[in-house]
């Protein structure tokens, strides 16, 4: 909100922008308890506005690539999950570093899975058992949802790069 209220004179119509981007959040965050899935399209859009807004907290500090593979929009995914990773990658990660870095949203086929992962410059610090409440949640929901057949890790990939990677079964329409 500061950022927002902070372009209301520099940039209005970034500043009017920008409020719908933050209303398209709140909007889904309100309808999580609705749905046990959403389209992961409607997941990425939500996350795109997401980013959007750190962009403007972090400026050329932030840097983000997408690798989706176009036929896994249609995958049901827990509403927030992506969300809830990309949160935590800025968090832990680019928020640390004095010159940023970047996040990298991953949506892939592998095997019979949709692989979602977000990677992003920084340390792993803890893991799973690091405080906080996101990736926890994000376990868990995993495991109501899809019990032993969906996965969630996260790691290390090289001195520099986390990965969250979430494996759910395909679902075929």
């Amino acid at each position: 909100l500061n950022s927002i209220r902070a372009l209301i004179d520099e940039n209005p119509s970034r500043a009017r922008t920008a409020i719908t981007e933050l209303s398209n959040i709140l909007r889904s965050s309100m309808q999580v308890d609705k749905a046990e899935t959403v389209s992961f399209e409607k997941e990425l859009n939500i996350v795109k506005d997401y980013l959007a807004l750190e962009n403007m907290r972090f400026e050329d500090r932030l840097k983000v690539e997408y690798e989706i593979d176009e036929d896994t929009l249609d995958q049901q995914v827990p509403p927030m999950m992506l969300q809830t990773l990309v949160e935590n990658a800025i968090k832990h990660g680019i928020s640390k570093h004095i010159r940023g870095g970047t996040i990298k949203i991953i949506s892939d086929f592998k095997n019979h899975y949709h692989e979602l992962a977000v990677q992003n410059t920084g340390n792993l610090n803890g893991g799973l058992n690091a405080e906080g409440f996101g990736l926890s949640s994000t376990q868990n929901r995993l495991g109501l949802l899809y019990g032993d057949k969906a996965s969630f890790e996260i790691k290390q990939v090289t001195p520099s790069i986390v990965e969250a990677r979430v494996l759910i079964p395909v679902q075929m329409n």
